[in-house]
C-alpha cells in the first residue's frame, strides 16, 4: 500500500554544472538552497541584497543589476532610530551615514553584475504576493525597516501585475544574458501574518504567475519546492517549531530532489566524496590525543588535500592542520 504522494521532479533538460555561477535571489528559502549549494561547494552567489519576499521587489533588483542602474538610489533611502537603511534592501544593509550606505549597495549591485553576467543560472524565489507601498509616494518597498505600519499601505498584487513584472525582467534577463537558465520556486514558507487563509491566497497567486511564466518562457523552469513540502511531506514533524519553517530533514529532502533534477554527473560525483569528507570533518573524538585519531586526521588531510585542485577547501585544510599542530 502507498501511504503518501511522492512527487518526481522532471529531469532538467540543462543541467548545473558545479563550478559555473548560480545567482539566488528572493525569499529566506532561496537563502537556504543558495546556503546548501556553497556547503557543496558549488559557486553560488547567495541572495546578494539579502531576503527580499515579494516578486516585484526581487525583479526590481535584479533588473538594476541587469542595467547597471544606480540613478536615484538615494531616494529609497530611510533613517529610523538614528541608522540609514534602504526600501529596497534588507535591513542588514545599514550604516549611521547615508553616503557610505549608498556606497556599499553601489558595490553590491556592481559585484552582483559581474557574478550574474558569468552565471550559468538564476534561482529566484517568491516568498509572498503581499506587498507595502510608501503612504508618501505610494512606491511599493521590499522592506519596511520596523517603519512605523501607519507610513505604509498593505494590498495584494494582482496576477496581472506580478505576470507582467515577470515578463519584463525576464526578456531584459534574456537579452543580457541569452543562455542562462532560470529555475523559478514558490517558498513553501508560511506566512502567519497574512493569516493562513490569506497566505493561501498569496501563495495561489504567486503559484498561476510561475505556472504562466513557466509555459510563455522556454528557459524557465519551475521547482516545486512548495509541493514537495505541503503536498508531498505533507505532515507537522517536518515543520519547526515555528509550524511555518521547513526542519532540516525537510531541507535535505528538498536538497535531494533538486540535485537529482538539475545536478549534472561531475557535480554528483564530487559530492558524493565531499559528502564522506564533512562527516569525517564534523567527527568529534573523546579521544583527541591517541595515535589512532592522528591518524584519522592525517587520512583526512590526505583526502582534502586531493580535493583541493576541485573546490576550495583551503578553510577545512587549516582546520585539520589546527587540530593535527594543537597535539
Amino acid at each position: 500500500m502507498q501511504f503518501r504522494t511522492e512527487i518526481n521532479v522532471s529531469p532538467a533538460t540543462q543541467r548545473l554544472s558545479r563550478t559555473q555561477g548560480i545567482f539566488t535571489i528572493g525569499s529566506c528559502f532561496a537563502e537556504v538552497m543558495g546556503r546548501r549549494l556553497q556547503e557543496a561547494k558549488a559557486n553560488a552567489l547567495v541572495n546578494p541584497f539579502g531576503t527580499v519576499f515579494n516578486p516585484v521587489s526581487i525583479h526590481k533588483l535584479l533588473r538594476a543589476v541587469l542595467e547597471q542602474d544606480e540613478s536615484g538610489l538615494e531616494e529609497g533611502l530611510v533613517q529610523h532610530n538614528g541608522i540609514w537603511y534602504h526600501y529596497d534592501f534588507h535591513s542588514s544593509f545599514s550604516h549611521p551615514e547615508p553616503e557610505a550606505l549608498l556606497q556599499m549597495l553601489r558595490h553590491r549591485l556592481r559585484h552582483a553584475q559581474t557574478f550574474l553576467k558569468q552565471s550559468q543560472a538564476v534561482m529566484l524565489t517568491w516568498g509572498t504576493a503581499y506587498i507595502y507601498e510608501r503612504q508618501d509616494t505610494g512606491v511599493l518597498v521590499a522592506n519596511c525597516h520596523k517603519v512605523p505600519q501607519k507610513a505604509f499601505t498593505k494590498r495584494l498584487l494582482s496576477l496581472e501585475e506580478i505576470t507582467a513584472d515577470t515578463r519584463k525582467t525576464l526578456e531584459l534577463l534574456q537579452r543580457h544574458c541569452p543562455d542562462i537558465q532560470v529555475i523559478l520556486t514558490v517558498s513553501p514558507v508560511r506566512h502567519l501574518k497574512d493569516t493562513l487563509p490569506l497566505n493561501s491566497v498569496s501563495k495561489s497567486l504567486l503559484r498561476v504567475a510561475a505556472h504562466l511564466a513557466q509555459e510563455q518562457h522556454p528557459n524557465l523552469t519551475y521547482f516545486p519546492a512548495y509541493e514537495l513540502l505541503l503536498d508531498d511531506l505533507r505532515d507537522y514533524r517536518f515543520y519547526a517549531d515555528d509550524l511555518l519553517h521547513p526542519t532540516p530533514m525537510a531541507e535535505n529532502y528538498i536538497w535531494e530532489k533538486f540535485l537529482q533534477a538539475y545536478a549534472d554527473e561531475a557535480f554528483l560525483q564530487f559530492l558524493s566524496r565531499w559528502t564522506e569528507v564533512q562527516r569525517e570533518l564534523a567527527h568529534k573524538s573523546f579521544h583527541p590525543d591517541s595515535p589512532a585519531h592522528q591518524k584519522f586526521l592525517q587520512k583526512l588531510l590526505q583526502k582534502l588535500t586531493n580535493l583541493a585542485h576541485e573546490a576550495d577547501v583551503q578553510a577545512e585544510i587549516d582546520t585539520v592542520q589546527r587540530q593535527l599542530r594543537m597535539q
